[in-house]
């Protein structure tokens, strides 16, 4: 949060960031996107005393954002900050109701992931590591793969969250919940081969670390997943978050077990799951428009 939002913002917006620091244990990035926010929600009614913003308020600066041509996904997140900000100040007795409890968000286009085929995912581990930060590397990638970690989940992963033999990872996902998700074989075996590697490692240490012991940073994660894209499959879209669709929807299309893929995802709502029953839907629509001979569609 910075000094120059603090300084545009009324108390009550000062103190829910800070809510969501110390008591939700949000990330900086989330903390920031909440206070840009707020700031530009205050900045439009610098003068209006909270207890008189009513959902006609909330609607108007809707509308305000969909002249500017935002985005339903920008204007949908603008309005889930306003619907936590007035929540917040519900229970803390601030104001008597929730302006945004009746405002709808806009309609989102169902975007479907794009994802790597199984073939392309070997490609990806075709080549055999030879020093310690190809052994790093390589831990990475099945990681995100065999697990479906996020990113952040991932760099933020200590030794002592892994059990190799069990062939678990316990991971702090987002709003501080755990999960405990299973490993493949290939990557205990990376994880087991990178940790042999990384000297003087202990529980309490970053399981992936950048230079010297120092917890690797998101960005040099998403470059080495960008290098090896471009290396093997010679594309330049491939980031972590990819490989994440890739394995909930292989896990789908494999097992048909919609919950368990949630679980092991971190998704909260089951409908943030069901994406992947539409994009393997798609699969098997190509697959039968190619091969079944009454299919006729071109």
């Amino acid at each position: 949060m910075q000094a120059k939002q603090d300084a545009e913002l009324p108390a009550p917006a000062i103190n829910f960031l800070r809510h969501l620091a110390i008591e939700r244990n949000c990330s900086p990035h989330t903390q920031d996107g909440y206070a840009r926010e707020l700031t530009k929600f205050f900045a439009t009614y610098p003068d209006l005393p909270l207890s008189r913003i009513d959902s006609g308020t909330i609607r108007e600066y809707v509308g305000s954002l969909y002249e500017q041509d935002m985005s339903s996904s920008s204007i949908a997140r603008a309005l889930s900050c306003l619907r936590s900000f007035f929540k917040f100040l519900v229970l803390r007795g601030v104001v008597k109701d929730n302006p945004t409890a009746v405002v709808k968000n806009p309609k989102k286009p169902s975007l479907i992931p794009k994802v790597l085929d199984v073939d392309q995912v070997a490609q990806l581990f075709r080549n055999e590591p030879k020093t310690a930060k190809d052994k790093r590397d390589r831990a990475i990638v099945e990681l995100l793969y065999s697990s479906g970690l996020r990113l952040a989940e991932l760099v933020s992963l200590d030794i002592k969250d892994l059990d190799l033999k069990v062939g678990t990872v316990t991971v702090t996902g987002k709003g501080n919940k755990m999960r405990v998700v299973p490993l493949g074989t290939f990557a205990i075996q990376a994880l087991k081969n990178w940790l042999a590697a990384h000297l003087n490692a202990n529980g309490d240490q970053p399981v992936f670390t950048g230079r010297g012991s120092q917890r690797i940073a998101r960005r040099t994660v998403e470059v080495i997943v960008k290098n090896l894209g471009r290396k093997t499959l010679g594309i330049d879209e491939l980031h972590p978050h990819l490989l994440r669709h890739s394995f909930a929807s292989h896990l789908l299309e494999s097992s048909g077990d919609l919950r368990a893929v949630q679980e092991m995802l971190g998704h909260e709502n089951i409908n943030t799951t069901q994406i992947y029953t539409h994009l393997n839907f798609q699969h098997l629509a190509a697959v039968y428009d190619k091969a079944h001979p009454r299919a006729d569609r071109q």
